[in-house]
């Protein structure tokens, strides 16, 4: 029989969501004991049974009893009102480690915890999840927004290594900036995907994920690898005319409202990084923004 390796954890996972049950998976395969999980709905169910096998699905007083380390993948607004309210029933344990996944907060929210003697750390993948066991896969070099105290963040680094994370230390006060930045990247990502593919749609394209696929694709991994010097198109150039025609179009044409707003507001923020990397001067910035605004800025 193959030894266990040292260190190795009892883990009890609140949530069972997309994110809570890959994490668990990714511990199991690290070899700590996923003793319980707690799952509600039929739907988290499922998936802890798919990628938790053999794990029971336990309430959360008997989690914590059995647990040293409790990883809470709950939505973001309950979180702190779960922690506080198993603290008043004095179920937090005295050096049980209390991990949390939610990316606006750092270990402040599990205050409660901590002054019943736990040890907390924010752990945060800066992916999205489909709960799915491709997700574990995905883990792989994923970065984690990792928030403890110093002397215990070298346990938070540990745990997103045996995922196969990259962890990336967040200070206590930048973790909403760090939310942010993160949600900019992806969800308005997603947004301005939908959006283009709306237009391509309205004037008959029938495929437009095809149209858009490799050109997205590219300029996503130009702006990663090259930051803003991948930057190009009409107002990179100071083409004060072909921006004036896309205003007009997008005006003109029975156009969604939010994509209308979102592609004269990505323009403006567009034209200002464009300026402040000396790609177009100030005369053309002044110039472009008339245009986008349909009037003298």
């Amino acid at each position: 029989m193959k030894a266990s390796r040292p260190g190795r954890l009892g883990v009890g996972i609140i949530g069972a969501g997309k994110v809570g049950a890959v994490l668990g998976a990714a511990l199991r395969a690290a070899e700590h004991q996923i003793v319980g999980v707690h799952a509600v709905s039929d739907a988290s169910k499922e998936r802890a049974e798919m990628l938790l096998p053999g794990v029971p699905v336990l309430e959360i007083p008997e989690i914590l009893r059995r647990a040293e380390l409790v990883l809470l993948a709950v939505p973001d607004d309950a979180l702190a009102d779960l922690v506080s309210g198993l603290a008043a029933a004095g179920h937090w344990q005295v050096g049980q480690l209390v991990v949390h996944t939610a990316g606006r907060y750092g270990t402040k929210v599990l205050a409660p915890a901590s002054r019943a003697g736990a040890i907390a750390l924010a752990i945060h993948p800066a992916m999205t999840f489909t709960g799915m066991s491709m997700d574990l896969e995905r883990l792989n070099d994923c970065a984690f927004g990792v928030t403890a105290p110093n002397m215990v963040l070298p346990i938070a680094q540990a745990l997103v290594v045996e995922m196969g994370g990259e962890p990336v230390a967040i200070a206590e006060e930048d973790r909403v900036i760090y939310h942010a930045a993160l949600a900019h990247a992806s969800n308005h990502l997603v947004t301005i995907a939908g959006q283009a593919a709306g237009l391509l749609s309205g004037i008959g394209v029938e495929h437009p994920e095809r149209v858009l696929s490799s050109l997205m694709r590219a300029s996503l991994e130009n702006a990663l690898a090259s930051g803003e010097g991948a930057l190009t198109g009409p107002i990179a150039r100071g083409d004060v005319q072909t921006v004036a025609e896309h205003k007009a179009a997008l005006e003109s044409a029975e156009v969604a409202r939010d994509t209308r707003e979102g592609y004269l507001a990505m323009s403006r923020a567009t034209a200002l990084r464009a300026h402040a990397r000396g790609l177009i001067g100030p005369d053309k910035l002044e110039a472009v923004l008339a245009a986008i605004d349909g009037a003298g800025h």
